[in-house]
């Protein structure tokens, strides 16, 4: 499994420790990656999903999964929330009556 968060994108990043005697080696920096169950109001359901620390916050702030999903990019989100983007859309538009 991939360490990248799955609505942000955030992925490993690599840098160098550097040692008092200034020796570099090379080493990884994580992202802070959680598996949590946030809900859909639109689709009236759970979604599990892995994802950063700081993306929780955000999605918090957006006021939930589906409005972040909304405002978010394509490029940064994982193809399963591609998906659910998608659905999300399609089951929170105003349905058209038949003429």
């Amino acid at each position: 499994m991939a360490r990248r968060c799955e609505l942000t994108g955030k992925g490993v990043l690599v840098g160098n420790n550097v040692s008092h005697a200034n020796n570099k080696t090379k080493r990884r920096f994580l992202p802070n990656l959680v598996d949590v169950t946030l809900q859909s109001e639109a689709l009236g359901r759970g979604v599990r999903v892995r994802c950063a620390a700081a993306a929780l916050r955000t999605v918090e702030h957006r006021g939930g999964l589906d409005k972040f999903l909304m405002v978010a990019k394509d490029g940064e989100l994982s193809e399963r929330m591609l998906r659910l983007k998608r659905e999300v859309t399609a089951a929170s538009a105003p349905e058209t009556p038949a003429a």
